[in-house]
């Protein structure tokens, strides 16, 4: 693509799912039914992403720092994490999504890593959408990690050791409820994605709003530090 054209639809797209806590104590239900509903959100986001000819989307899920959150809502969290991946992934397989869990599994549950590994396994041969769990994901973290095996070879040998090395850059990187700042997702990857931000929180996240996310990124002019 030359420097000055706009950008075409994007393909590779990536969520910051915020706003569940904000939307429970607006609608005065408990917190983890904010998040429970974030995942319904999630399960029609994937949805409306594969009607749309997106081919590849990362979510963030939970965060190397969201482990700092107070403990019952941490054990909620892993509680519905390890029932939405059974309870998914036959469906993701039948929709012909291949999942892949990004992030570090030291500290995760050895039932959940089993869980995860068996998404991936049934999932594996999948090649209408790839899905991109962000789950324990820390960019600094990822960076980290890939320095401690790097032994040097430029970008391209760096890039194959972070935790997804078939991931490609997202073009479009959205986040939800109004907060304006990427908070250690995807640091390496997003160098030069397209950010979007909406004020809308997460769990009224809707296909309507996706739409208008991918119709202002193909609005966009993409420049990749060159001048117009």
């Amino acid at each position: 693509m030359a420097a000055d054209e706009p950008a075409a639809t994007a393909t590779s797209v990536a969520i910051i799912m915020d706003g569940n806590a904000r939307w429970a104590r607006e609608h005065g239900v408990p917190l983890l039914e904010g998040h429970r509903q974030g995942a319904r959100t999630l399960k029609q986001t994937v949805k409306d992403a594969v009607a749309l000819a997106v081919e590849e989307l990362t979510v963030y899920a939970f965060s190397t720092e969201n482990w700092s959150r107070p403990q019952a809502e941490v054990d909620g969290l892993m509680v519905m994490f390890a029932e939405l991946i059974v309870s998914e992934t036959p469906e993701l397989d039948e929709q012909g999504v291949r999942m892949r869990f990004v992030g570090r599994r030291s500290g995760v549950s050895a039932r959940l890593r089993e869980q995860m590994d068996w998404a991936e396994r049934e999932t594996e041969a999948n090649s209408r959408m790839t899905l991109f769990v962000a789950f324990n994901y820390g960019g600094r973290a990822e960076i980290l990690d890939a320095a401690e095996r790097y032994a040097g070879g430029g970008e391209e040998a760096f890039a194959r050791l972070l935790y997804a090395p078939g991931m490609r850059d997202p073009e479009l990187v959205i986040r939800t409820s109004g907060e304006r700042r990427l908070s250690n997702f995807l640091l390496w990857q997003s160098a030069y994605s397209e950010l979007l931000f909406t004020e809308c929180l997460w769990p009224d996240f809707d296909r309507a709003e996706l739409e208008r996310a991918l119709q202002e990124y193909a609005s966009r002019l993409r420049r990749f530090g060159a001048r117009e």
